[in-house]
């Protein structure tokens, strides 16, 4: 009898299906007799270390147990299968955080989880908070305020043998290529500008905490920097954002360095308001951070002589924005200049220690409240 042709395919499937669940029945037999005749390797160095360091990363979205084989590489730990076991052990292990650590090489298991445990082996982050400039500031009265160039050269140089000093950080931002840092396609023009100046990339480094990586050079760090920072001034909408309040985006992010010296938390969308409506007036912004900026020394109250001086930056002596931001600005200082709040005021002056800040249309209630905040001792007679 002869089979029909939809009977005999249907028989080959059949035939090839069971040929397939065989070998597989067969891999799995021989996967599992090769694992029971050679388990993981448990070898172990014993005691904390050799006295040679070595830096490991966690990096981001991992945990202390994807770092097994890198130990195992470095010369660490002996085995990933000690370690895995040792990490399983220790409860702190999964509380790990991303980052740089600072290890031995031939470790015992336990010990290299205890070390990467122990916070003391953490390379510290770089910290850079709202309203920081790049140079360091001279304060009159002898105090310095670390910029973050000073910042990075002690948080390199405290942590690994690659000390990254700031006239190395100076040198890359003033003469290295701003396309090669990463500085976005709307602030290439205005940093060119300033020529071989190390400070043309100010206002290019979002505030946050940012780890290092303790062995990239000067050049490297600051093209990590400024290069996270940019995805984080693209996610929020700058180019759009600029273009309805009537700004570029590099003037915006000036702007918005403006708000975060100025503006008490708080008010920043207040501050940003009031200095879109100084702009569209159009008067001066006569804001005493933008005279400090070009100035050796600075301290609160700004003297009649430094708001006469002719800066780049001093807005009581030029019309409209300074030619480049004068901090640092938070991302709640741009959202603020995106997203302005609504108002007509002109001026604000915070009139008391407790930082109330009070915002008016007309001159007359600036000055009303201005010498309010001279009788709480907030400002003094130079203002």
């Amino acid at each position: 009898m002869r089979m029909e042709p939809k009977y005999r395919k249907r028989r080959e499937r059949g035939l090839a299906v069971l040929v397939a669940c065989l070998l597989l029945l067969v891999g799995t037999i021989a996967y599992v007799g090769y694992v029971r005749s050679n388990p993981p390797s448990m070898m172990d160095f014993k005691g904390a270390g050799s006295g040679e360091e070595v830096m490991v990363e966690i990096a981001e979205g991992e945990t202390i147990s994807q770092l097994g084989p890198e130990l195992v590489k470095a010369g660490v730990v002996k085995s990933n299968g000690a370690f895995q076991a040792a990490a399983g052990k220790n409860d702190k292990a999964s509380n790990v955080t991303p980052g740089f650590y600072r290890v031995q090489k031939q470790m015992s298991a336990e010990d290299a989880v205890a070390a990467l445990v122990d916070p003391k082996n953490k390379v510290e982050l770089l910290q850079i908070p709202g309203g920081q400039t790049l140079a360091d500031v001279k304060v009159v009265g002898g105090q310095t305020r670390k910029g973050i160039y000073s910042s990075i050269e002690q948080v390199t140089c405290k942590h690994s043998n690659n000390c990254v000093k700031v006239a190395q950080l100076e040198q890359v931002a003033a003469t290295t290529d701003p396309v090669a840092l990463g500085v976005p396609a709307w602030a290439l023009d205005p940093v060119k500008k300033r020529g071989n100046d190390p400070k043309r990339l100010e206002g290019l480094i979002v505030p946050g905490q940012y780890v290092i990586n303790p062995k990239h050079n000067a050049e490297e760090i600051l093209r990590d920097l400024v290069t996270r920072s940019a995805k984080q001034y693209e996610e929020s909408g700058i180019v759009n954002r600029s273009q309805a309040v009537g700004l570029s985006p590099y003037e915006l992010l000036t702007a918005a360095s403006l708000v975060e010296r100025e503006a008490p938390r708080g008010d920043f969308d207040k501050v940003a308001r009031v200095i879109l409506n100084r702009l569209k007036e159009p008067m001066k912004l006569e804001f005493d951070s933008t005279v400090n900026y070009g100035l050796a020394e600075q301290e609160i109250a700004t003297t009649n002589e430094d708001r006469a001086r002719q800066t780049p930056w001093n807005t009581y002596a030029k019309e409209g924005l300074p030619e480049t931001p004068i901090s640092a600005a938070s991302m709640e200082a741009i959202h603020a200049m995106e997203n302005p709040a609504q108002g007509d005021w002109l001026f604000f002056v915070t009139i008391d220690k407790q930082g109330t800040t009070v915002f008016n249309r007309s001159f007359e209630d600036h000055q009303r409240d201005t010498q309010k905040a001279i009788d709480n001792g907030v400002l003094d007679s130079n203002r």
